[in-house]
């Protein structure tokens, strides 16, 4: 008997939140492409994008879109599917769903509903960057994306000056430059990480003061999305625990 007819099949009228890989293929896990294989269609933040992985890994399957603008009305439909008792797989285009992408909708509709939700954890590029930063990871504050305009950026940023451990910011190529001068005024005596192209080819971690980090930006351009971490200042690092010998 394989380890596949071992395994106990998906659960009828469950939405499964499938981790896809944020960039290298290889990171997707065998729970993922047993989900996507076994489940009655796939909820999609761009069909496109997914059918391309699915096409990689020889999976067919129907493919709903979901995306922000039409998340309420997908919400209604996914509900009304699981209730028939369909299996339903939610993914993102990279990473896990509901993390600074579509799905958080999904999940509170289906969760209000009584039915079940199921993760198929995987690939993070808030993980993914946050531990290999070298900044503490005993106490984190994830924040995703600030918003577009510069007065709520600045706000929400100087909101964020009292609140203790690492900062994990995601960010455009597009915004970067401006996020580094922001940073500039409001943290800049404080540790900032640029980790871009994470699991990809090009991937790069970029470490400094913000102003030491714009320098860069000034002499090459920084392509691909970006986790930007910033640490506490020296001073402010609470003591290790103390250990009798």
């Amino acid at each position: 008997m394989s380890m596949e007819q071992t395994l106990p099949p998906l659960t009828p009228g469950t939405l499964y939140l499938v981790a896809t890989p944020i960039g290298n293929l290889e990171d997707i896990t065998l729970r993922a492409l047993r989900t996507l294989k076994e489940c009655d269609v796939v909820a999609a933040e761009d069909t496109r994008h997914t059918g391309q992985l699915l096409k990689h890994f020889n999976l067919s399957k129907p493919l709903l879109s979901y995306f922000q603008f039409n998340e309420a009305r997908r919400s209604e439909e996914i509900i009304a599917r699981l209730k028939r008792g369909e299996k339903v797989a939610l993914v993102t285009d990279a990473g896990s769903p509901g993390i600074s992408d579509p799905g958080e909708r999904v999940v509170k509709a289906a969760v209000a509903a009584g039915l079940r939700v199921e993760s198929v954890p995987g690939p993070s590029a808030l993980v993914a960057g946050l531990t290999a930063s070298g900044l503490p990871t005993d106490e984190f504050h994830f924040v995703g994306f600030l918003p577009h305009k510069s007065g709520q950026r600045m706000n929400a940023l100087k909101a964020l000056l009292p609140v203790p451990g690492t900062l994990v910011f995601y960010e455009s190529p597009f915004r970067i430059e401006k996020l580094l001068k922001e940073f500039n005024e409001v943290y800049p005596d404080r540790p900032v990480v640029l980790a871009r192209e994470l699991t990809k080819k090009f991937e790069e971690y970029l470490r400094g003061t913000p102003a030491e980090l714009l320098a860069v930006t000034q002499k090459r351009t920084l392509k691909g999305e970006f986790v930007v971490m910033v640490g506490v200042r020296a001073d402010e690092r609470k003591p290790g625990p103390t250990i009798n010998p």
